[in-house]
C-alpha cells in the first residue's frame, strides 16, 4: 500500500495533526504539508513541501495534471476539503478527505529531538501569525524583569526584536526549545512546537479559544488575557516544576 498524505495549514496545524498523520502510515508513506513544516515529519518515508508539487494548479487551470498523485494507492488529504473544483479534478483519484482543522485530539502531538539536558533559561517568544493574538511585548517584558532566571527572546525572521534567536528551520529550533525550562508564547505554531517536544509552556490567549487553540500536553498553562502577575507565577511554577521531571 502507498499512501500519500496531505496537510496544509499553519505551523499549528501540521502539528496538532501529526498524531492523525501518523496512524495513517502505510507500507509506503510520502506526506505533502508546508514548506516550513517539512523537516518536522520524522515518520514518513518521503516528505515534499506542497508548494513544489503542482497540486494549486488542479481545478483551477484546464487540464492541469500532477502526475505524482496517479502512483498512490491511497490519498488522505487536508487539501481541499472544501473546495469543489479541486475535488473534482481529483474524482478519478483515490482521495479521501478530512476535515481542515481536528478540534478531537484523541493524543498529543509529540516531535522526537536528539536528547539534551536542560540549561538553566526560559524562552520567549513574543510573536504569532496574527497582531490580534500577540500580547503586548512590554508585558512580556515585564515578566522577564521579575523573574530570577535567565530570559532567551526567540523570533522569526521577519519579526522585529533586537538579540533574538532566530532559528528557520524548525526541527533545529524544536531541538534548541527542548533544553529551556519553560517557553512563554502566544497562540502560535511555535508555542505547539514547544510543548511537542515536552518543554513546559505558558501560552497566552487574547483572542481565540484556549479550548480549541491551546497545545497539546500536560505541561502546557493556558492564560486567557492575562495580567502580568498571573503569567509571572506560572512560569515560575512551569520553570521549578520543570525539575521535578
Amino acid at each position: 500500500m502507498r499512501r500519500l498524505l496531505i496537510r496544509p495549514g499553519a505551523i499549528g496545524d501540521v502539528i496538532l495533526s501529526l498524531p492523525d498523520l501518523e496512524r495513517a502510515r502505510a507500507d509506503y508513506t510520502e506526506v505533502w504539508v508546508p514548506r516550513p513544516a517539512v523537516p518536522l515529519i520524522g515518520f514518513a518515508d518521503r516528505v515534499r513541501a506542497i508548494a513544489d508539487t503542482g497540486i494549486s494548479l488542479l481545478g483551477v487551470v484546464e487540464d492541469a495534471r500532477v502526475t505524482a498523485l496517479e502512483q498512490f494507492d491511497s490519498i488522505y488529504s487536508w487539501y481541499g476539503t472544501q473546495n469543489e473544483n479541486f475535488r473534482d479534478a481529483v474524482r478519478h483519484l483515490p482521495f479521501t478527505f478530512f476535515p481542515a482543522f481536528p478540534l478531537q485530539m484523541h493524543s498529543a502531538p509529540r516531535i522526537e529531538v536528539p536528547p539534551a539536558p536542560k540549561e538553566n533559561f526560559a524562552i520567549f517568544h513574543p510573536f504569532s501569525g496574527s497582531a490580534r493574538k500577540n500580547w503586548p511585548l512590554e508585558c512580556f517584558r515585564e515578566v522577564a524583569s521579575r523573574l530570577d532566571f535567565p530570559v532567551r527572546w526567540c523570533a522569526g525572521p521577519e519579526d522585529v526584536l533586537d538579540d533574538a534567536v532566530r532559528i528557520e528551520n524548525l526541527y533545529d529550533l524544536a531541538s534548541w526549545i527542548a533544553t529551556a525550562r519553560v517557553f512563554v508564547g502566544n497562540d502560535s505554531g511555535i508555542s505547539h512546537l514547544a510543548a511537542a517536544v515536552g518543554t513546559p509552556v505558558v501560552a497566552i490567549f487574547l483572542s481565540t479559544d484556549p479550548k480549541i487553540w491551546s497545545p497539546r500536553g500536560e505541561r502546557v498553562t493556558a492564560l486567557e488575557n492575562p495580567l502580568v502577575d498571573q503569567v509571572v507565577e506560572a512560569v515560575r511554577t512551569a520553570y521549578t516544576g520543570s525539575y521535578d521531571s
